[in-house]
Parts: C-alpha cells; sequence; structure tokens
C-alpha cells in the first residue's frame, strides 16, 4: 500500500514546500492540498454542518499556488490538488494553470477534482448546483482537448470557444492524472467511469464497506461505457489513519494508496504525524 497526505494549507500552518520536502525524505506517495475559495457565512451561522466546519475551510490557501510551492520544493514525491473544485474556475485558465504546474514539476501533478458540494458557495460563482454534473463532464471535456490539440475548439450547452492557441501542454500524456472525489451516486460513477483515471473517495462520507459495493459498481460502469478493465486506479482519503485489518480489506479491494488528511498545524505538531505515518511506508 502507499501513503499520501493531504492538508488543508493555511498561513498558520506548516507550509507546503515545507511539508512536500518533509513528505517526500520520509517516501510518501503524493502530497495534496484542498480548495474552497470561501464559505458563506450564511451556512456557517444557519446549518448544523457549517456551525462544525473547521475554520481551515474558509482559510485554506489557493491550491494551484501550493501545489506549485511544494512542486518547486521537491524532485520525486507527487503533488495535487484534493480536490479542486473546478467549476469555480474559467476552464481556459484553468487548462493553463494546471500544465504550468505539470511542466515545473516535471510532470508529477495530479489533478483532483471535484464538482462541490455545498450550493451556496457554488451559486456565488455562479455555477447552479443542480446542472453540476452536466457542467463537469463540459469542463473536462474542453480542457482534455487544450491540454492535447494544436488548436482546439469546444461547443457545448455550457462552455464554448472558437479555435484557440494555448500553452504550454502537460508533460504527461495525454494530460496530468484526473482523480475523481465524488461519491458513490449513480451520477458519480457514470462521470467517473466516462472521463477519469482514478477515483480518490473519502472514507466516512461514505463508508468503507459502501465504497467498496461502489468499486463494483464502477467496474461494471467502466465496462458499459467501453473502457478497458483497470482502467480507474484507485485510492482512498481518510481523515486519519485506517486499522490494519481495514487497510488489508481496502488492498484486496484494489485500493493502491491511502491519503491521509493531517490538521492544519504547525511544523512541530505535523512532523511527528508524518514519522508515525511514515513507519508504514514499505
Amino acid at each position: 500500500m502507499k501513503y499520501g497526505v493531504h492538508l488543508f494549507a493555511t498561513e498558520d500552518s506548516i507550509q507546503p514546500g515545507d511539508l512536500a520536502q518533509e513528505a517526500e525524505s520520509r517516501g510518501f506517495e503524493s502530497v495534496l492540498f484542498s480548495e474552497h475559495t470561501h464559505i458563506p457565512v450564511n451556512f456557517l451561522q444557519n446549518n448544523e454542518s457549517g456551525r462544525n466546519l473547521k475554520d481551515y475551510y474558509w482559510q485554506a490557501y489557493d491550491p494551484f499556488i501550493a501545489a506549485t510551492v511544494a512542486a518547486a520544493a521537491t524532485d520525486r514525491i507527487k503533488i495535487g490538488t484534493g480536490v479542486s473544485l473546478i467549476l469555480q474556475h474559467d476552464p481556459i485558465t484553468l487548462a493553463k494553470e494546471v500544465a504550468t504546474i505539470d511542466q515545473i514539476s516535471n510532470g508529477r501533478f495530479l489533478f483532483g477534482i471535484g464538482a462541490g458540494w455545498l450550493p451556496d458557495e457554488m451559486k456565488n460563482h455562479g455555477v447552479a448546483y443542480r446542472t453540476r454534473y452536466m457542467l463537469i463532464q463540459e469542463y473536462v471535456q474542453a480542457m482534455k482537448r487544450i491540454w492535447s490539440e494544436e488548436a482546439p475548439e469546444y461547443k457545448g450547452e455550457f462552455i464554448n470557444f472558437n479555435k484557440i492557441k494555448s500553452y504550454p501542454k502537460p508533460i504527461q500524456s495525454p494530460h496530468p492524472p484526473l482523480i475523481s472525489g465524488g461519491g458513490i451516486g449513480p451520477k458519480s460513477l457514470d462521470f467517473i467511469a466516462r472521463n477519469c483515471d482514478g477515483w480518490m473517495p473519502i472514507v466516512g462520507i461514505p463508508e468503507w464497506h459502501q465504497i467498496k459495493e461502489g468499486i463494483s459498481k464502477l467496474v461494471e460502469q467502466v465496462d458499459a461505457v467501453g473502457r478497458p478493465p483497470g482502467s480507474i486506479d484507485l485510492s482512498v482519503f481518510s481523515w486519519s489513519l485506517p486499522d490494519e485489518d481495514v487497510t488489508n480489506d481496502m488492498e484486496q479491494a484494489g485500493i493502491k494508496e491511502i491519503v491521509i488528511s493531517l490538521e492544519a498545524k504547525n511544523r512541530e505538531e505535523v512532523l511527528p504525524l508524518l514519522d508515525e505515518y511514515a513507519s508504514l511506508i514499505e
């Protein structure tokens, strides 16, 4: 089993470059950074989930800048978003940002993506929650063209542009791995099967036994859309270290990497956790 780490990087936490260097020196596979541009105050005040939300959700750095700093500070570890809420970006600009980081990192970027889960946050970016899966599919299709074609164009229901020139292109061919953080619902699994290279569900939302069922459904869906078996690499995002039995079960189910979320703490508090988790790396 491979292990990665995740952080909501803030001005008070261990800094992205420092974390990436320390994780790389301990043999971790990846370091990922999350994204929220903001959290609406009405959600924090009037929703039980909002009242319990940790402050690093709205204090987090921009994940692409954090990932760039991490990439510049390291040589081997994979760097990425875990996940980026891509519908809150312009797709042409986002495609350039991803390709740029892939160039700077010498082909080490992992593009973790999500449609978003907070309707009011999405609304503030002009995104309708009910059409998010139609929109994210167009985003991915448009960006794939920008990354791979000399003069791409895209004509969709939501995204439209005539032929453009856009560089750089990514080092990774045909593009950095697209890793969905989506859940086990039918729309999510269909999107993953059609568009993604990896799936990284959050353990606990849903529970592991439900994710196992989702893996079986995803395998069926991948076959149904005509992609070869094994097209989707499987990993999980976990708020804490799973116990040995669960880890073994995950490995049997095809999980290749466990990404463990770190609290947004300072260097002195984070490094002992890295040491503890690093003891599991083979």
